[in-house]
């Protein structure tokens, strides 16, 4: 447990599905519940507060808005109940985890951590997407597309919040990407990010990638680690909405996390967009716990 901070972990549920095209994330918190995260933590020598979930309304209850940005104003209420929780979580010195639901809930996450810090930080992205889209530039208008750009505060003034910061991260890096939409290439060459392919990992060694995207992230007011299971390849984590093959291995997305915790600088994680409804047997689930578990110290030896 060297280097990692023995900070208690407050769980932090947000069952949103309403940012995907496909339904069944929004039962992910429970998933991950159901395969002993608490106990895991435990484990550790952590303490664990669950948080319960925030309140999320149903795609049925609601109307979806412009198809440029669907169910936009309903998500973004969900994210200020997450970035409230989140802060409040930070400023008790507490290590917030927040457990999705689909990816557009990092914007919660980043923008309570954003607002506890009163500046932008940076946050590893670890991802098959760049979440880079905006509205104008989406091929399908899904939210989940877009948090990334949201955070960075190049989506637009509909992202906007009254809640917590915009920008909430100044810089980001991106580890485990094989898919990018033409819009999100044009919008990398604008903003302050780092993007580390799939082949990158090939090429380079995941160490190398993780030591430089850490290199990179360093000096920001926190690093956030937003950990989505598709970056891993299906093989390994089959339930999950957006699958997109030539991923990370079992291996490879521990250590990722390992490498986080041992650089001792992770401030908060939220892990997102495990799909109970097209997995197996819970498989990715205990993934996601066991991931989570290396990013918060757990080693082999």
């Amino acid at each position: 447990m060297d280097g990692v901070d023995p900070k208690p972990v407050t769980i932090i549920g947000a069952g949103l599905d309403l940012g995907a095209g496909r339904r069944g994330v929004d039962m992910g918190p429970s998933a991950i519940r159901y395969a002993d995260l608490a106990a895991r933590i435990r484990e550790l020598g952590r303490d664990v507060a669950d948080w319960g979930n925030v309140g999320v309304p149903v795609p049925e209850s609601i109307e979806e808005g412009d198809p440029a940005a669907r169910y936009l104003g309903p998500i973004k209420q969900v994210c200020e109940q997450v970035a409230a929780l989140v802060e409040d979580a930070a400023a008790q010195g507490n290590f917030p985890l927040v457990l999705g639901g689909d990816h557009s809930i990092a914007m919660g996450s980043l923008g309570g951590m954003a607002k506890r810090a009163g500046a932008p930080g940076s946050v590893l992205w670890i991802d098959a997407h760049g979440d880079l889209n905006r509205p104008t530039t989406s091929p399908t208008g899904n939210v989940h597309g877009m948090p990334l750009a949201a955070a960075l505060g190049a989506a637009g003034d509909g992202f906007a919040s009254d809640v917590y910061p915009t920008p909430s991260v100044r810089k980001a890096a991106l580890v485990g990407i094989r898919s990018l939409d033409p819009g999100e290439r044009r919008l990398i060459a604008d903003l302050d990010v780092r993007v580390f392919t799939m082949s990158d990992v090939d090429r380079l060694g995941l160490e190398r990638v993780v030591e430089d995207a850490l290199a990179f992230l360093a000096g920001e007011a926190f690093l956030h680690v937003s950990l989505d299971l598709d970056a891993v390849d299906p093989m390994f984590a089959p339930g999950v909405g957006t699958p997109v093959r030539g991923g990370l291995s079992y291996r490879e997305a521990h250590l990722v996390l390992e490498l986080v915790a041992e650089a001792g600088a992770i401030d908060s994680l939220d892990v997102v967009e495990v799909n109970p409804i097209l997995d197996r047997e819970n498989e990715t689930a205990q993934l996601a716990v066991e991931l989570v578990a290396s990013a918060l110290g757990k080693r082999i030896l």
